[in-house]
């Protein structure tokens, strides 16, 4: 475990693959350079580490970041005094806190970052039906409680036919009905896209249509910061990914379902997402932290911060920690 942990501390500060030779003068376990090889030869069975071709030294997987992060969330909160000093100011207006809070912690990681307003959605779902209108177009009709109707047009890549409708019905149906919004997690909708297969992209519209249905009619506000910080970090800064990174972060809709997904979750600490964990695909290639802050009532928000693999966990987790904890204190006292 000193060994990954030694890995992975390398890797997040310098970027480049880490050798045996870098392990024996970063940790105090005082082995030879032979025995700290054959070591990191385990890991790398074991799936932990990674030897690229170019290089004779090693970089972490997702399954090891997987192991470091579990670790590394057992160890105490830290306290991060300026984002405090900055909560803690009297804003005229929560919007303005919320979007100073998002700049903040921006500088503060140097990664991006979002947050939600807290909103709190009472509305379950009763039903979905999707039927084709018209070539490449669905209409899916969608029925909350009080039985409250409506409709949205879903525009899809190809016809589909009626037994393939008919399996999205059943589908949606079976695993949704009689469910809020926060109770519909990222695991539920990542089990749903898999389940879908090739029409993975129609229930993550569907998702965004019963969110804007079942929610009330204001949407979901989210203040991001920072999304150029990811241009600083070589892996994420090809054209490519770059651009569909601060594409996500300019039209903020693709982190709706990140954020609702947060909020549906149970568990209101720190949620971690590596690499293929995430739940947005223009993510695949980023690590994601999300955090809960809660007021009473069920009324909730999210914050997050997008960076590569090897970001800091230990920072990020302790600012977002420290976060959390400040907005739930300063809506609790008004």
């Amino acid at each position: 475990m000193k060994i990954l942990q030694a890995v992975v501390r390398n890797y997040l500060e310098s970027g480049e693959p880490v050798g045996s030779r870098t392990i024996s003068k970063y940790t105090d376990l005082n082995l030879s350079s032979a025995t700290i090889r054959n070591e990191m030869a385990d890991l790398e069975e074991m799936g932990y580490i990674i030897q690229p071709h170019t290089s004779a030294g090693r970089i972490p997987t997702d399954k090891g970041y997987r192991l470091y992060v579990d670790c590394m969330l057992d160890e105490k909160e830290k306290e991060l005094d300026e984002i405090k000093g900055v909560l803690l100011q009297k804003e005229e207006k929560l919007d303005d806190m919320l979007k100073q809070a998002a700049k903040v912690l921006a500088v503060n990681t140097n990664y991006a970052t979002m947050i939600t307003a807290p909103r709190y959605a009472k509305n379950k779902l009763k039903f979905i039906q999707l039927s084709r209108v018209a070539e490449g177009q669905l209409l899916a009709v969608i029925v909350s409680e009080g039985n409250v109707i409506k409709n949205h047009i879903i525009d899809t890549e190809e016809d589909l036919d009626d037994e393939s409708i008919l399996k999205l019905n059943l589908l949606l149906n079976t695993n949704l009905t009689g469910l809020s919004v926060e109770e519909i997690n990222l695991q539920m909708i990542t089990v749903l896209k898999k389940q879908a297969g090739v029409h993975s992209d129609i229930i993550g519209n569907v998702m965004d249509a019963v969110a804007e249905a079942i929610h009330s009619d204001d949407d979901l506000e989210i203040y991001t910061s920072g999304a150029n910080n990811i241009l600083k970090y070589p892996e994420l800064a090809d054209r490519e990914k770059a651009g569909e990174l601060i594409h996500t972060f300019e039209e903020k809709q693709p982190l709706t379902e990140l954020a609702l997904g947060s909020l549906a979750s149970e568990n209101t600490g720190i949620q971690v997402y590596i690499g293929e964990e995430a739940p947005i695909e223009s993510l695949r290639d980023c690590s994601v932290v999300t955090a809960t802050y809660e007021i009473e009532d069920g009324i909730k928000g999210t914050i997050g911060i997008v960076g590569p693999k090897r970001m800091d966990y230990d920072k990020v987790v302790g600012t977002l920690k420290q976060l959390k904890n400040q907005l739930d204190e300063i809506y609790k006292k008004g």
